[in-house]
């Protein structure tokens, strides 16, 4: 082909992507300014070789060099920044607490508090504002906080009177058991308006599933650090399927709590417990069109804080 035969616009097809790669770099580079020191990364793993068996402590070690606000990149996928100071804690949960108050999202807290339809786990917004409201209002109230006394005062005669009966025997007693069950049965009965005893859950296999619910929520998939090989990971060590089971245990055992509340041969209680209230609000909301729909899903998911915050939370602060 002649030269002269070339058309003039022929060359731009090959100046054109170059400007744009060219652009991309000094972007890059432009937003690389404002982000935190941070260590050298190894390709496709980030930061992860430098976390020991005490990721903590490594972070401080890292700190010392880095600075109280430092960069990780934790595999290829998940850039965290690190505080490592009271002064720099304080500029990001009260100078930018809107900016930095969501929790981090991960497979295991969205699949267990169906997709952040509770109030832990979802992200600050409109929905978080509302869900916060229904709690704050109508769970926890302080008259409805009243109405409850007499739970708790029979529970803890139950639990004196075990513990008097052990007493009398000269029998050793494991408090932190007795205290775990004790928060649980009270949290049981408010929540659900059902006693302890009869919820399909033994007083042992309970505190198995709250442990293993806390356990599996401050923990990551390694598909969430490794992309397009962790879900193997995930799949070969069982934590999938440990996911799936515990998710199940606790889903069926909320749905009885509400099919029992929706049995119109259920006697109906002088006080309502949470799920009355919850269930109340999804009947009042049904009926407006502008409401968002409020489902068994938003009641389980609130269920599943109350439990979460009342058994184990109670219990650590009594011991």
């Amino acid at each position: 082909m002649a030269l002269d035969t070339i058309p003039s616009w022929l060359p731009l097809l090959f100046v054109l992507p170059l400007l744009l790669l060219m652009k991309k770099k000094m972007d890059e580079r432009s937003s690389k300014k404002c982000l935190p020191p941070s260590p050298p990364k190894l390709p496709f793993i980030g930061n992860l070789h430098q976390l020991g068996e005490l990721p903590h402590q490594s972070m401080w070690q890292l700190s010392k060099k880095y600075g109280s606000v430092m960069l990780l990149q934790l595999s290829g996928t998940i850039p965290t920044v690190i505080i490592s100071s009271a002064e720099a804690a304080r500029e990001v949960l009260k100078v930018h607490d809107l900016a930095c108050c969501s929790r981090p999202s991960s497979v295991c807290s969205k699949v267990l508090s169906y997709n952040y339809r509770d109030m832990a786990f979802a992200p600050y917004g409109d929905y978080w504002r509302e869900i916060r409201k229904i709690c704050v209002l109508e769970l926890f109230s302080v008259k409805r906080v009243q109405s409850y006394q007499f739970i708790r005062e029979e529970e803890v005669a139950l639990l004196v009177d075990s513990i008097s009966h052990y007493a009398s025997s000269a029998t050793p007693i494991n408090l932190s058991e007795k205290l775990l069950a004790l928060t649980a049965s009270i949290t049981f009965r408010i929540g659900s308006g059902k006693s302890f005893c009869g919820s399909g859950l033994d007083n042992e296999r309970f505190q198995a599933v709250v442990h293993e619910v806390e356990s599996l929520l401050g923990s990551y998939n390694a598909s969430e650090f490794l992309p397009f090989v962790g879900w193997i990971i995930d799949t070969l060590s069982g934590r999938s399927k440990r996911l799936e089971r515990i998710f199940h245990e606790m889903d069926t055992l909320f749905q009885q709590v509400i099919d029992l509340h929706l049995d119109p041969e259920r006697t109906k209680p002088e006080h309502e417990d949470f799920v009355d209230v919850l269930l109340r609000i999804e009947r009042e909301q049904a009926k407006s069109i502008d409401a968002a729909r409020f489902t068994k899903h938003n009641i389980k998911a609130v269920l599943l804080n109350i439990i979460l915050g009342g058994v184990d939370t109670g219990a650590i602060i009594m011991i």
